[in-house]
């Protein structure tokens, strides 16, 4: 951790719906004029769409395990790397993966297509933080830890099936899988899941956590992702007595604590709850970082 040079982690894996609490920060950095380096963990993968294919392929012929979950798919030491030399002096190496056509638009003239890396490059200078957002931010291992480098850990975990009610429906839709494809893919990727991915919530500064009020009890015949008005969504803090819990339950209608840690909220105030709870504590790192500074 570093005063002078915050890092935010958003991490949850995927079909989680990271992505709705990247663009809450996205709201408060610009509300607040804050300059981030945005760092996304498909870009820390070890190998490209190919290579990955390719090593999924050898790795079942062999008996083995491989998955975007585990350490054998990712460079957790680059990861590791980045982090420290962030927090140590606000710089270090980062690249994109290119997941569509759109995105690999601007780098054409490199060769470069779906599926693949730009050249790693470095963070500009002057940033004021560090934003993660990917599988990844508070990941631990015998070898690497990138959590103790995080100085705000967001967690980002919707009940199990409705995780995969959401991954089913984007992979079908967005990326052409078929159904059974995208099974395989949860059944594959369920021991990584477990040792890499779960325990990382443990280490979460808040957790925000969806959970559906309609059936998903079946997530593998659900004809549609149950919508935010269908769900509740369960904020639990790691240090509960620097919330300010009158305050969101004024703010937020038909909010109720759960637990002395724990305050619940209506699917569709999701947004809405995100920034009221991330505001104060992305302003505290800022404010502590500009002080370091002078």
């Amino acid at each position: 951790m570093s005063e002078k040079h915050p890092i935010i982690a958003v991490t949850g894996s995927s079909g989680a719906g990271t992505t709705t609490v990247k663009r809450a920060f996205e709201h408060i950095f610009r509300r607040e004029g804050i300059k981030p380096v945005v760092v996304e963990g498909d870009s820390f993968h070890r190998y490209n769409r190919q290579e990955m294919k390719e090593a999924i392929a050898k790795a079942q012929a062999e008996g083995r395990i491989i998955s975007h979950f585990g350490p054998e798919g990712n460079l957790f030491d680059k990861l590791e790397a980045l982090f420290r030399n962030y927090s140590e002096s606000g710089t270090g190496k980062v690249r994109k993966y290119l997941h569509s056509y759109e995105e690999a638009e601007p780098y054409k003239e490199l060769g470069l297509g779906p599926g693949e890396f730009t050249p790693w490059e470095d963070i500009p200078p002057d940033t004021d933080l560090l934003f993660y957002e990917g599988l990844h931010g508070g990941v631990v291992t015998e070898d690497v830890n990138v959590a103790q480098y995080v100085d705000l850990l967001v967690g980002v975990t919707p009940i199990v099936n409705l995780e995969w009610i959401q991954k089913i429906h984007r992979d079908a839709a967005e990326r052409g899988y078929s159904p059974e494809a995208i099974v395989d893919t949860i059944l594959r990727r369920m021991p990584d899941y477990v040792h890499y991915i779960t325990p990382q919530f443990s280490r979460t500064h808040v957790n925000f956590q969806r959970v559906p009020t309609v059936d998903t009890s079946n997530p593998f015949i659900a004809r549609d992702i149950p919508t935010p008005d269908e769900s509740f969504v369960v904020i639990r803090f790691s240090q509960p007595e620097k919330v300010d819990f009158h305050y969101l339950l004024s703010m937020l209608k038909d909010s109720f604590m759960s637990r002395r840690n724990t305050i619940v909220v209506p699917g569709g105030k999701m947004g809405f709850a995100m920034e009221l709870v991330l505001t104060p504590m992305i302003h505290d790192l800022i404010e502590k970082s500009r002080k370091a500074k002078k």
